[in-house]
């Protein structure tokens, strides 16, 4: 009688939370999404799942002082972010060379938990009860803008109630790679590169506008410095073991000096690489579904990692026109991914015109073209 009557409650709960769900969505703009319509909520762009996971989240979760939460932008680097700071944080209990470390053992994916998935609302008796139940300090995960964390007990809504490190990368190599990622979806689905990129650059990704998103974070690492560290994927790739090294002095275990002479920030990067993290059975075989509803392959996770892999599929044109929509939305933030070698801001408004030109007249857009323009 108590499992029927849990089974009834339950259902009632999936009932009222599809119609709240319903009337949301009737209120926001939509649009025609990569695979499916997208709602634009607080700033950013979300599926119908999504959206209510989102709104599960806000409700249900209250972050803990000690909370360390991983935030990044789909395909900038999420996996890795997570396997570093996973091992960095948890040492003192796995020690980085251990023939059983939990890295060598489990999906990057599966050892930090997302706040929003698998789709909360598919637990709506205890949405968060996984995560409630993690003892502290926990180490989370989000793709959730900065706009739509859920606020600290008792706080302000504007104030975070939890340390994050934010993530971000080139957004020509976030594009491709979410490309890649979205025609691994099982069922069929397929999506073009050209599509791909004109919805990006109109900013309607899932997650987006891409700049929102990290414009959203480096203010706040601007403001609260102490409280979000903002990382870019090209630099750590550069330089992992200084990263590394910053890594662990945010989360409040610096490398002693025997670790320090030990090499261990060196063994980190070693354990946690692309390519050893690409080949370990784990991540290379099997399919887990970790959205809710849509199990995906392990090794869907690790592709290329490189940077500017963007090279091998955008034309000039694209390249151009990407990197004039990031930078004008980017102005005056300070934050910029290095386009200023073709594009800066005196430049850009030229080059929007340039664009406007190039499309009405069905003329090639290349940078040559555009170098022939400003030279002349």
């Amino acid at each position: 009688m108590a499992d029927e009557d849990q089974a009834q409650n339950k259902h009632g709960v999936l009932d009222q939370q599809q119609e709240e769900g319903e009337s949301l969505t009737s209120t926001l703009p939509r649009r025609e999404g990569w695979w499916k319509p997208f709602f634009l909520f607080q700033g950013c762009w979300l599926t119908p799942e999504a959206l209510e996971s989102a709104t599960v989240v806000q409700a249900e979760f209250r972050p803990r002082a000690d909370d360390v939460i991983l935030a990044t932008y789909p395909k900038c680097g999420t996996t890795w972010l997570k396997a570093l700071a996973f091992t960095v944080a948890n040492r003192s209990r796995h020690a980085v060379t251990a023939h059983d470390h939990p890295v060598l053992a489990r999906h990057p994916q599966d050892l930090v938990p997302f706040l929003e998935l698998p789709y909360r609302q598919l637990h709506p008796l205890h949405p968060v009860a996984e995560l409630e139940a993690l003892p502290s300090p926990r180490l989370l995960c989000t793709h959730l803008p900065r706009a739509s964390l859920p606020p600290r007990p008792g706080g302000a809504a504007a104030k975070l109630g939890c340390r994050v490190v934010y993530l971000c990368r080139d957004p020509k190599d976030v594009l491709v790679s979410t490309w890649h990622y979205m025609n691994n979806v099982p069922g069929g689905f397929h999506i073009d590169l050209h599509t791909a990129f004109e919805f990006f650059c109109h900013g309607v990704s899932l997650y987006g506008p891409f700049w929102d998103h990290c414009r959203g974070y480096w203010k706040e690492s601007l403001e609260q410095p102490e409280r979000v560290l903002f990382l870019k994927y090209d630099e750590m790739m550069a330089h992992p073991t200084e990263h590394v090294g910053t890594l662990a002095e945010f989360l409040g275990v610096p490398f002693t000096e025997e670790e320090e002479s030990g090499c261990v920030a060196e063994e980190v990067v070693r354990l946690c690489s692309f390519d050893n993290l690409k080949n370990l059975p784990v991540n290379a075989t099997g399919v887990s579904d970790r959205i809710g509803g849509l199990p995906m392959k392990n090794s869907s996770y690790f592709r290329a990692g490189k940077v500017g892999d963007w090279r091998n599929y955008l034309t000039e044109g694209m390249e151009a026109k990407l990197d004039c929509i990031v930078e004008e939305n980017l102005r005056g933030s300070g934050l910029s991914f290095g386009q200023g070698g073709m594009v800066d801001a005196v430049l850009c408004s030229v080059l929007k015109n340039w664009i406007a030109w190039s499309i009405r007249s069905g003329a090639s857009f290349t940078k040559s073209g555009l170098r022939k323009i400003l030279l002349s």
